[in-house]
């Protein structure tokens, strides 16, 4: 039987895929020795497998990082302490992921250059946000935002395994 927060990583990375061990283990929202310790185990009962020499952690050795959503997770990282562990999830296309917010619901969106015209995709509705990354905050300039409220984001990692997310309006 596994215990809550093995519960939540294997749910994490049964809806996202492989992720990086770092992310995995601020989702846990627990001292770095003691999310390791949660890691330990779940690879020593078969739940999680390491993938590309540890960097990444996945449900199984097959596993392929989705650069997106990985992004879209640092995104998500920036909000954790007001959206429940199960408050969030994959998004419907473009989106990437959907999580919940003071029962305001936000979707992250990441967008690489050229696709501008990937957000007329995009369903608003009301008490619906999206947060918008972008690989730079000058190609804003030219996008055509859907009719609710929207925020900027870049991600940027700058030779560090945490990158450096910046929020503009």
């Amino acid at each position: 039987m596994l215990l809550q927060e093995e519960r939540y990583v294997v749910k994490w990375l049964s809806q996202y895929g492989a992720l990086p061990r770092v992310q995995v283990a601020r989702m846990l929202r627990k001292p770095a020795g003691a999310a390791e310790k949660i890691l330990r185990s779940l690879r020593r009962m078969g739940q999680i497998e390491d993938i590309s020499g540890g960097y990444y952690v996945g449900l199984d050795p097959m596993c392929k990082p989705d650069q997106r959503t990985i992004i879209a997770v640092w995104v998500l990282l920036q909000f954790l302490d007001q959206v429940g562990p199960l408050d969030h999830y994959p998004a419907v296309y473009p989106s990437q992921i959907f999580f919940l917010k003071e029962d305001v619901g936000y979707e992250i969106v990441v967008l690489y250059e050229g696709e501008q015209s990937q957000l007329r995709l995009l369903q608003p509705q009301d008490d619906l946000k999206y947060i918008i990354v972008l690989p730079h905050i000058s190609m804003a300039e030219g996008l055509r935002l859907p009719p609710v409220p929207c925020l900027f984001t870049t991600v940027e990692f700058q030779g560090s395994e945490v990158p450096e997310v910046k929020f503009y309006s």
